[in-house]
């Protein structure tokens, strides 16, 4: 029981977080800010765009320095 627990675990640890546990981080600020953004008056539709055009940059240029 406790190693399908455990697998299960590192199942949704390595399909969240993945290569790069810093997209992952940025994925859950941005929906944070969607959230709260979303309690206010403002529209909260731009906040994920916004992220992806920040993140996804600075991902692949990270990803291209390592090799």
């Amino acid at each position: 029981m406790i190693a399908r627990l455990r697998a299960f675990g590192a199942f949704w640890y390595d399909f969240i977080v993945g290569d790069d546990w810093r997209v992952a981080v940025c994925v859950i600020a941005a929906l944070a800010i969607t959230f709260g953004v979303s309690r206010s008056q403002v529209p909260a539709w731009w906040v994920l765009p916004a992220a992806v055009v920040l993140v996804l940059p600075w991902s692949l240029w990270r990803a291209r320095r390592k090799r």
